[in-house]
């Protein structure tokens, strides 16, 4: 048997593949090992970027093995240190992740692609939720999707379990690009490289205060930065790399960001 997840690295950016065929689907060992790389990821202070994609030209992923569920796995059994997918849990993970969509991204495959926080896809991916043909919920889909695009689209793919091909996804802000099958993975390492080129703090800093603001008020928000009680924020203000970005602007020069 070959290993289910390929990684990649290149310097700062790491490529994270399913590659499981026919339909790159997780079942639970799967997913733990997915777990196991995101936890791994987060931690290591060199690697800034991460890029998760599917094996193949057809499938980006079918989401949960439903012939693993047959033979066993439980629906809410153990997924890993991250859940589902091993990053939609997976607790302060903030550093850019990108969902490179190379085919059909649907279910538990979408919603591997909602906790990325950009996604290309290619001309011939297609999204779908359709849990609800076989009886059961799209648990993190339907809390994400609906803050992700208007609200009577995510419900109508939720309770009809409708298709989008990539130029419906594109118009309605679920993905930020539509790229040729054959040039998806080069743009994705392009933007890759450039994220990583920028002030790591700084994407630590974003990642948790959007992910912390979808449920508070902007008040709530604005005087937990101003008072730093964000632990990003916190380390952020006053770092070399704050201290870097102010003279590198003054000096008219490139900063040299340290991550510290």
């Amino acid at each position: 048997m070959t290993d289910p997840i390929r990684t990649r690295r290149d310097n700062a950016v790491l490529e994270v593949t399913i590659d499981r065929p026919k339909a790159n689907a997780v079942d639970l060992a799967t997913s733990r090992i997915m777990g196991r790389i995101f936890q791994y990821f987060r931690d290591d202070d060199s690697l800034r970027v991460a890029i998760v994609t599917g094996a193949g030209e057809r499938f980006f992923s079918a989401g949960w093995d439903l012939k693993a569920a047959a033979g066993g796995d439980a629906v809410d059994g153990d997924y890993g240190v991250g859940g589902f997918g091993g990053m939609q849990e997976l607790r302060d993970l903030n550093k850019p992740v990108i969902a490179a969509v190379n085919g059909i991204c649907c279910g538990g495959g979408l919603e591997i692609a909602l906790s990325a926080d950009l996604i290309l896809a290619a001309e011939h991916a297609t999204f779908a939720l359709p849990e609800i043909r076989s009886g059961t919920v799209a648990d993190a889909a339907s809390i994400r999707l609906p803050k992700r695009i208007p609200y009577h689209i995510a419900m109508d793919m939720l309770l009809t379990g409708r298709w989008l091909d990539a130029a419906e996804a594109h118009r309605w802000g679920l993905v930020n690009e539509i790229l040729p099958a054959g040039k998806l993975l080069d743009r994705a390492w392009d933007l890759a490289h450039l994220l990583a080129s920028g002030p790591p703090l700084v994407h630590a800093a974003i990642k948790e205060i959007v992910r912390d603001a979808e449920g508070k008020d902007f008040p709530t928000v604005m005087n937990k930065i101003t008072k730093r009680q964000y632990r990003t924020v916190d380390a952020l203000y006053g770092s070399e790399d704050q201290i870097e970005g102010a003279r590198a602007f003054a000096e008219k020069r490139p900063p040299i960001w340290k991550g510290k």
